[in-house]
Order: C-alpha cells, then structure tokens, then sequence
C-alpha cells in the first residue's frame, strides 16, 4: 500500500471504477426494462388499455412534442381493364397453369408477387346495381351483379337458382335435398337436437354451392362459414357474399384452412366430391382431409355427410359405380374416422352424423400404440398454425384446456358471447376481466360509429369486416343488427382467433399484405384499428388501400380508426381511389388518434356504358 512513502491511490481508484461500472449496469438494467415494458403493452392491446387515462395525459401535457404526421404526394389510381371485373389475385385462374395438379393444390392460395401486382380500380360489370337488402337478398340477388351463365345452366335442375328476368332467384334446393333445404335442416335437427338449443352456434360447410345450408340456419341461430374454391362452378362464394350470406374462398388441399384448431361446433359436406377417404401417409392409409376437419372441430362438436357412400345401398345406381364400391368406401370412411376419435351418433336416410370425442383416454390409446395410424401429433406441430401451414398426417389431440372448450362444457350461446372462454389465458396478457374491458371499449366505440355513420345498424350494411380484430368486441358490439361480421386476426400478431370462435363469433387468420380469400364487391363495410400502425412496417400502404376498394362493394362504407400520424396519407391514397371521405373525432376527441368514414362511389369503366 506504499510506494515511495506515499499511500498509493490505486485501490481508491479501482474501488471507484468499479462502483461506477456497477452504478452503470444497474442503470443500463433499468432503462431496458422499462423499454421492454413499453414495448410489451404498446398494441398488446389485449390489455386493454384504459382510454380515459389516456386523454387525461394528453390534456395535462398540451406543449408535449409531438411527430408530424407523414406526408405522401397526390396519387390517382387508373381504372384496370374490364376484364378483371372478377379478379381474385391469390387465386386467379390464369395463373393455374403455374401450378400443381396434385390434390387440385392449384386452387390453394397462390399470391402474385408485388412486380406483378396490379395497381388498378376494379370496375364492377356493366349494370350494376346496388345489391338487393337483407333479408329479400337471401333469396334473390341482381343477375347483372354476378353474370355467370354456366352454374344457372347446369345446377338450375337441381334447384340452387334460377334466373327470372334481371335476377337470380335461390329456391333453396340442392343435390342432396331435393325436397328445399329447410326441409334437409328439419331432418339434421331432428338427428342433433344440440342444433336447436344453441349448443351449436358456429359451422363451416365445405364445398358450399350457393351457400344456402349456411343461409337456412341463420334463422336458427348459427352461424356458418361456406367455404368452397374458385373453380368450374363459377361464383360459388361470390354468389353466397351477393345473398349476405358468410362465405369465404377455400379448399382442403394440401394446406390446413385459415382456422384455429378446436374452433367450430360443426362441420358440413353435403355431396361436396371431397375425397375423404384418400391421401394419407401411405397410400393404403388416406384420411389426411378428414384430419383437417378433426383438427378444426372443437371436442363434442359435429361431422355430417350427405351422399356418397352414406345411404350406399339405396343410391349406388345414380353415382356411377358399384354397391360393392361404394360398401367399401363407406366402411373405409368408418374406420377412419373411429380411429380418429370420432364415434358414429345419428344416421337417417342420407345423413350421417359422427361426433368428436372428448375423452382422453381415446387419444391415449393412439398416442401408446406405436403402430397406430393416423398417429397422435407430437408436441413440436402448433395446432392453432394455419397460415400457409401444410396438413398433417396426424391427430391432433385436445389439451385439458381445450376439453373444457368443448362442446357441453362451454355455455350456450347467447350465454357465451360474454363468458371470457378458458383459452383466453393462452393470450399473452389475457384475462376475463381484460375481455370484458374490452367489450365495454366496444361498445362505447359503436355507439360513436352509429353517430358518425347512421347507416349502421340499418339494412343498408349487410356484410361487414373487422380486418384486425382482437377478441372480436367489434363484432359483439353489434350482434344484435342485421349484420355478420367476418372478424380477421393477422397471422403476425398474437393469435386470439380461437377466443373469437370460443365466444361463438366467425374468423380467420389473414395477413394484409396480401389480397383477401373474396371476389370483388363483396362487403358493405370494412373496418380496421390502428392497422396501419401495425403493418405499415411491413405492407406497403397503398396496396392495402387498393385491396380494400376490391372488395368493398360500390356504396360500401370504410371505417378507419387510425394514428394522427398516418391520417393525412390514408385521406390522401383514400382519395386516389374515388372514395368520399371525412375526418371525424374519436369519442374522447383525442389528439393522437382520429377516426376517417368513407364511402366508395358506383362508378363503371370507360370502356363500357352504365
């Protein structure tokens, strides 16, 4: 401690140096939890943040400084050409060639890149009208508004439509039911009783028609999404969107469909040629389709088929085969869906019915035998991925959580629109009192929109969009108007589709740089929060914009509750696309956000006359 009798100040030093870093360190540790929690419940917006609190700072802070809201040039978009009157760019026709023929994977989801995006209007076709209103659209919709001769011609003996004059009519027949299609649910009804006391409430039809399966039980409390491809059948979707009825493009394929697992309390193929029986891991073994239609089903929810091979003995002789081949398809298709955990509960003439189990024990059995196809899903395959996902050769088995999701243990609805689901705790930040905040947000944001837009809630506003929901609290806001709601959960955000489903709402999984799974000029009304905040890092505005003015029919409505900051050039693009716009205060007037209602002009190409 002495050098040249003199008491070194090397260890004060060090000693000092030390502290500091120390000092240093702690700081550094604080500052970036603080950053984290920031970030963690910037959007996380399924911790509801409390609003009032928010105007209350931005009233005691008026001299804050604040970010200038981004500027773009003017921009007018061109009219594209007459010809793309129909354009569905993720799922166009012209590009099928491109593709596969295995398992008509050409009809997935195939995007054009952005070089060949298109950066047009798309007009409607010559004559187009404003759609007819709910409920007279369900069975008659303008012909001029879908001009498709082909599926009149070859379904109209079948009873799906018929065209009288300037418009189609929807009799409500169908392959399988001959006798109208209330007659057909009378008879499922009949054989699942849970269909009349609101156990059931959510459904997917696969291989649609024209939808009117979907349409019929509208009545009745359930709620269904048709789904079916762009293919020969010409507008099968379209066609179910112009009669207000929920209806999105889709095909089981090679990819799993853009839903949670466990999410719907039914599901429906009413001769819908879906080769239930093939493809599998083996060849010997198929049934990879009927394992998407396991996965998406909650347990104790429902699978109903009619036509082939049901009722094979009686109908063999108008399907173009055998009563020996069509005995062993059926028998396939039993044993199957037995090995899947499903259990056969009702058949009467043409419809069968088989239910999903909920007990453990049935997927215990699968997961000890080694030898046992379809085998139990390992843990490394996410359930609930279903955005470009491939399907699986394997069962995906229910958790304890999702078996208290199931059908009998969740309320009946209309008890469990309000009822937080079990599910909701796999949300980062999610709770029942969350869910509840959020509603009464909602509800209160509603009520707003109602003031800004008076056409909501009335018959002028049919089918809506919420393009970035999170528990669905738009959609519960207004379930009481004369409106459906297609609630889209993107897939780069936290996944809480399966609380909208769980609450007896409709969705899917979707991301906005990309088009939508719809024809053109199919919704009355989009609406989005904040989406732009949250995906302008990734897409590009202006082809949002343009995606939204596909689909958004003419004298459809946009409701854009945005970030001050991104306001002047959404009114901007807005603009650009014929839209008539206004800016309008939130319901607490906060500075930081603002809300701009639009309304999209009927306007026909130059190239054609109106």
């Amino acid at each position: 401690m002495m050098k040249n009798g003199k008491q070194s100040s090397q260890p004060e030093k060090g000693s000092s140096r030390i502290l500091s870093l120390t000092v240093l360190f702690i700081a550094l540790c604080g500052f970036s939890f603080y950053l984290g929690g920031m970030f963690c419940s910037e959007r996380v917006k399924i911790e509801a943040n409390d609003v009032t609190s928010t105007t209350t700072k931005a009233v005691a802070s008026p001299m804050k400084p604040t970010v200038s809201p981004l500027q773009i040039k003017s921009v007018s978009f061109p009219e594209c050409s007459s010809e793309l009157q129909d354009y569905t760019p993720c799922t166009d026709p012209k590009r099928w060639k491109r593709y596969g023929v295995h398992r008509l994977s050409f009809l997935e989801r195939h995007c054009p890149p952005v070089y060949e995006k298109n950066e047009c209007l798309i007009p409607p076709p010559d004559g187009y009208k404003p759609p007819i209103r709910w409920p007279k659209s369900r069975d008659q919709c303008w012909y001029k508004n879908v001009p498709y001769d082909w599926i009149n011609k070859q379904k109209s003996n079948q009873h799906w439509l018929k065209k009288e004059g300037d418009k189609f009519h929807f009799p409500g027949g169908g392959t399988m039911f001959p006798r109208g299609v209330s007659h057909y649910v009378d008879e499922m009804q009949d054989l699942i009783p849970e269909m009349k006391d609101g156990t059931v409430r959510t459904a997917i039809d696969t291989g649609c028609g024209v939808a009117s399966w979907g349409g019929d039980l509208l009545d009745r409390g359930i709620l269904t999404i048709s789904l079916a491809p762009r293919d020969n059948h010409e507008a099968q979707v379209q066609f179910a969107l112009e009669r207000g009825i929920p209806a999105i493009l889709g095909v089981i394929s090679t990819q799993r469909l853009p839903f949670p697992s466990n999410s719907f309390d039914m599901a429906h193929c009413s001769r819908c040629l879906i080769p239930w029986t093939e493809f599998g891991k083996l060849l010997l073994h198929g049934g990879i389709y009927l394992l998407e239609i396991h996965r998406i089903v909650r347990p104790g929810g429902f699978w109903v088929l009619s036509g082939p091979p049901v009722n094979y003995n009686r109908r063999w002789r108008g399907w173009n085969t055998t009563m020996e081949d069509q005995k062993s398809d059926y028998n396939k298709l039993q044993s199957l869906l037995t090995s899947m955990c499903f259990k056969k509960y009702a058949q009467k003439d043409d419809i069968a019915v088989w239910q999903k189990l909920s007990d453990k024990s049935c997927y215990d059995k699968i997961a000890k035998n080694m030898e046992a196809y379809p085998p139990k899903c390992d843990d490394s395959i996410e359930p609930d991925s279903a955005w470009y996902t491939p399907l699986r050769p394997c069962v995906v088995a229910p958790t304890a959580k999702v078996k208290n999701s199931g059908l009998g243990s969740i309320p009946k609805w209309p008890e469990r629109l309000n009822v937080a689901p079990e599910r909701i705790s796999d949300v980062h930040g999610g709770s029942a009192s969350g869910l509840k905040h959020d509603d009464g947000k909602w509800k209160n944001r509603v009520k707003h929109y109602k003031k800004v837009l008076p056409a909501l809630g009335t018959d002028k506003i049919r089918n809506v969009m919420d393009m970035n929901t999170v528990y669905g609290g738009f959609a519960a806001a207004l379930v009481k108007d004369p409106v459906w709601v297609m609630n889209v959960v993107s897939s780069y955000s936290a996944n809480t589709l399966h609380v909208v489903f769980d609450r007896g709402l409709i969705g899917t999984y979707h991301d906005w740089c990309e088009a939508f799974s719809t024809y053109p000029r199919t919704y009355d009304l989009l609406h989005l929060d904040s989406l732009f905040t949250l995906e302008s890092h990734r897409c590009e505005m202006k082809y949002v914009l343009l995606e939204m003015d596909r689909i958004l029919r003419p004298g459809g409505y946009v409701i854009m509750r945005e970030s001050s900051y991104f306001m002047d050039a959404i009114t901007m693009l807005a603009k650009g696309t014929r839209w008539n716009c206004r800016r309008e205060e939130t319901e607490y007037a906060v500075e930081s956000e603002k809300i701009l209602v639009c309304q999209k002009k009927l306007w026909f190409s130059s190239n054609q006359t109106s």
